[in-house]
Parts: C-alpha cells; sequence; structure tokens
C-alpha cells in the first residue's frame, strides 16, 4: 500500500504564483539562473539556486550558499508574499503543453515507502549531486522542490480529481513564457482528502518518474532527523517529503537524443560499414529528419546526410527489460565496441538533447561541435515500470518529460525539532 499524506503547504499568494514559480534547479546552470532572476527578485530560484545572490565563482557546495537559501526562503514568509496553509491539504495540479495536459495530486509520500521499495527506483545516482541536495534540504528544514511519481491508475482516485476539478475554482491559473499553463486546486475537505488517501492506500507502489537524487536527499534528511529525535512517533513531517503523483496515462516521455563529438579514428566509409553489422541502413528522404516511429529503430545524421537505422534480431536480448531498449541497442552495439565511448555518463564526447529541442538541434551539434547525432524513439512508461518491478537500473539519459514540474508552489516544511 502506498501513503499519499495532506500537508500544510507554504505556498505563494495567487498574486505572487507566477513570479515565484520557476523550472527545476537542475535543468539550467548558474549563470542562466542569474539571468532568469533578474529583474524578479522574488523567483524561486533564490532558493533553489541560491547562489545567484552571493557574488559569482562562490563555491556551489560553500555553507554560505545553503544559509542564504534558508534566508531567501524565509524572507517569502516575512515579507507575505507566501503563506503557510492552515491545515494539511491535498492539491491538484494541471499541466498543460501544446495541446496536452497532464494532472497529478500533490501530497507527501512516505520515507519509508522509499525505503521498503514501495516507491520504486530506476536510476542510478551521484554522490555529489544528492549531497548538494541533502544539505540543501537540511539547513531549509523543508523540501522545495517535489519529486515526480507515477502510477497505474485508479479510476477511482481519477474520478474524484475530475468531479473536484469540475465543482471548484482553481487557486492559480497561470501561464509561463514557455506557454506552458499550470493550474492548481487545493482540497481542504478532510472527506475527500480521507478519500484520495484511502485510494492510494489500494495501490501497490508508486514509482518514481523524475527526482532521483531529490528523493534520496529527502529520505537522508528524515533518518538524520529520526537520529536526532530517538523518540520520534513516525507522524513527524519529516517522516514523508513532498511529492506530485501522477497515473501513467497522463504522462508522455519524450525522445531523448544523442549527439557525438567524433567517429573515433574511423572515417565515413568505415563506419558506415561496421554499423551494418548490427543494423540495417537505409537512407532518407534528402532534406527530411528521420524521426523513428517505431521501437528499434533509429534516425542518424552523418556527413550533412539522415539514415533509418533498424537493429537486426539477436542484436539484443528481448526477454531483458534492460537490454531491450532502445538506448542500451544503441549503446551496446553501436556507441560503446563502435565509437570507444564506454561510459556515457562521464565521457566528454557524447551529449544527450532533449526531444523537446527537435531535430534541427540535432543538426546543428552536428555541423558545428559535433560530428555524429542519433534521434531516438521515446522510451515507454511501460518500460519504466517494467524495470523498476524487476529492481534493474535503466541507462543514463533514457527518459526526458515534458513539461518540467514547477518549483515555489508548494513547500513542505519538515517543522523538525532539533
Amino acid at each position: 500500500m502506498a501513503i499519499m499524506k495532506p500537508f500544510r503547504a507554504i505556498r505563494p499568494l495567487p498574486e505572487y504564483a507566477a513570479e515565484v514559480a520557476a523550472l527545476p534547479y537542475d535543468v539550467m546552470n548558474s549563470a542562466e539562473a542569474r539571468e532568469m532572476v533578474k529583474g524578479n527578485p522574488i523567483s524561486f530560484l533564490h532558493i533553489d539556486k541560491a547562489e545567484v545572490d552571493l557574488p559569482e565563482g562562490t563555491d556551489l557546495y560553500a555553507p554560505e550558499v545553503y544559509l542564504k537559501a534558508k534566508e531567501n526562503l524565509e524572507k517569502l514568509v516575512e515579507q507575505g508574499i507566501c503563506a503557510q496553509e492552515r491545515q494539511p491539504c491535498i492539491y491538484i495540479y494541471r499541466q498543460m503543453m501544446n495541446g496536452r495536459s497532464q494532472t497529478g495530486l500533490v501530497g507527501c509520500a512516505s520515507i519509508d515507502d522509499y525505503l521498503n521499495n514501495v516507491i520504486k527506483k530506476h536510476e542510478l545516482t551521484r554522490a555529489d549531486k544528492e549531497e548538494d541536495r541533502t544539505r540543501h534540504v537540511d539547513c531549509c528544514d523543508a523540501n522545495t522542490g517535489p519529486i515526480f511519481l507515477t502510477y497505474r491508475e485508479d479510476r477511482s482516485i481519477s474520478s474524484m480529481v475530475e468531479e473536484f476539478k469540475a465543482n471548484h475554482a482553481p487557486v492559480y491559473d497561470f501561464t509561463t513564457g514557455a506557454g506552458v499553463s499550470n493550474t492548481i486546486w487545493v482540497i481542504d475537505d478532510p472527506g475527500i482528502i480521507e478519500k484520495i488517501s484511502a485510494g492510494f492506500a489500494g495501490i501497490d507502489c508508486l514509482y518514481i518518474a523524475d527526482g532521483h537524487h531529490r528523493a534520496a536527499s529527502a529520505v537522508k534528511v528524515g533518518l538524520k532527523r529520526r537520529a536526532e529525535n530517538p523518540g520520534f512517533s513516525g507522524a513527524e513531517e519529516f517522516n514523508f517529503f513532498l511529492a506530485v503523483a501522477f497515473p501513467r496515462n497522463e504522462l508522455e516521455i519524450m525522445d531523448y537524443n544523442r549527439v557525438i563529438k567524433d567517429l573515433n579514428g574511423l572515417k565515413s566509409e568505415e563506419f558506415m560499414d561496421k554499423i551494418s553489422a548490427a543494423f540495417t541502413v537505409q537512407n532518407g528522404q534528402p532534406g527530411a529528419p528521420v524521426k523513428p516511429c517505431e521501437k528499434h529503430s533509429f534516425g542518424m545524421y552523418l556527413d550533412g546526410k539522415w539514415y533509418l537505422l533498424k537493429a537486426k534480431e539477436g542484436t539484443y536480448d528481448s526477454s531483458d527489460p534492460v537490454s531491450r531498449l532502445d538506448v542500451s541497442i544503441l549503446q551496446n552495439n553501436l556507441i560503446s565496441p563502435i565509437l570507444g565511448i564506454d561510459d556515457p555518463r562521464t565521457d566528454k564526447r557524447i551529449d544527450f538533447i532533449g526531444g523537446i529541442r527537435g531535430l534541427g538541434e540535432l543538426e546543428r551539434r552536428a555541423k558545428t561541435d559535433m560530428t555524429l547525432a542519433f534521434s531516438m524513439y521515446p522510451t515507454t512508461l511501460e518500460d519504466l515500470m517494467d524495470i523498476a518491478d524487476a529492481g534493474k537500473i535503466m541507462p543514463p539519459k533514457s527518459t526526458w518529460f515534458e513539461p518540467k514540474l514547477l518549483s515555489g508552489l508548494f513547500v513542505h516544511r519538515l517543522e523538525s525539532v532539533r
């Protein structure tokens, strides 16, 4: 059974929501964040990337960065920009982009569900990124960014959400500069909240779609608080973390494409000959980018031309949920053995481009700082769940979700006794 608990969110007053809300901290670097906050002193980036308020060149992991984040969060409340809910609530969060909508529920998930694998993972975390967010949550005494969860749809929950939306006005309804609309409803009726929580209690498991580092960091802080409070009951806020849970039918994974620096010393003719061992190769239409329309097929751009590659039978294990992923097929049959890139997490010869950027970006990169580009067929939610269910790890850069969940609309205060 999964836990979805109401909480007393710290959130912006409606008139400030659009200015406070910001993209998640990990989709931009410090220089980009500094540009984004210009003219907006209440952007949540002042909390999530607090180095923007310190001198350029400040160590991103220096104690003063985390202290500045805490100070800026407290300032939003002191200045009346944000306020804490008087009673525990659950929230409906709908986003719309390019005519497609996704609607989820905002509440608190349990660190015990994470530890007991009721909340399933599919990605490795990096120690440095995990440590950064652990220190951030610890210093702020709050979860400032939501973990993006998904689950197999429960019709009773979906029906309650739709009925509530139809009969209540939203508290926020604004559109970002990127054209993404964000609409929030507050569920403060204890009876409805109890029914929603009961619905989640009937769900076997939740899956992390995005936010593995934030989830791991939230759990580490929760365990730290337990150690500091040996008489804890389990009901304290530090036993839970901020999450948004979407039924899988509401979500769509976009392609996550690859660009390669060079051909590993090969001439184009030699490279084309080598890849034919594992792939059939077809010429694309002149001037038309190749976007794969089925699994196990790939677009490839080289020397100003597009090609369609299809994996040959026997080049992957169809019974293994990781081996049969397209990102694995390309990595194991081409990128590693032919191009010599064995660790795509660290090798500087490879870069990754989210599908939101379009195939024109692949062409641009291949003509400028790179040589070779691959367009991918998107990983599916079923792939993600199969891998998590099997207790396995998805290869790096396998999934790209859009739209991104905004930070700053909800903060979960841990309310620790320290």
